[in-house]
């Protein structure tokens, strides 16, 4: 069993930057990729990034040269640092672990980029 708990959404400004937190309770062992999904309004869940067991990442077209995925194996927690943020941005984003056989959602946190 894996628990996901996200954090670091809010309002921010075009050009703007925000880090996101998932911190990862239970079985960390078991996980084989962890990955950021974002939800817009009206839109289908979308893969933003992800990163496997052996560090091989992978980025959604949209967000390569703007948003980094990273993990810290000490606290049990993988972060989107994302920066120059733009309006289509806005969206909820979800963190997401894949152990091979069992896929955990975090409950969300919600990221608007207005003026």
């Amino acid at each position: 069993q894996v628990q996901l708990v996200e954090s670091g959404g809010g309002l921010v400004q075009p050009g703007g930057s925000l880090r996101l937190s998932c911190v990862v309770f239970g079985n960390i062992f078991s996980i084989n990729v962890m990955g950021w999904y974002r939800q817009a309004p009206g839109k289908q869940r979308e893969l933003v990034a992800s990163i496997t067991r052996g560090s091989l990442i992978n980025y959604a077209d949209s967000v390569k040269g703007r948003f980094t995925i990273s993990r810290d194996n000490a606290k049990n927690t993988v972060y989107l640092q994302m920066n120059s943020l733009r309006p289509e941005d806005t969206a909820d984003y979800y963190c997401h672990a894949y152990t091979g056989a069992y896929s955990y959602w975090g409950q969300g946190t919600q990221v608007t980029v207005s003026s």
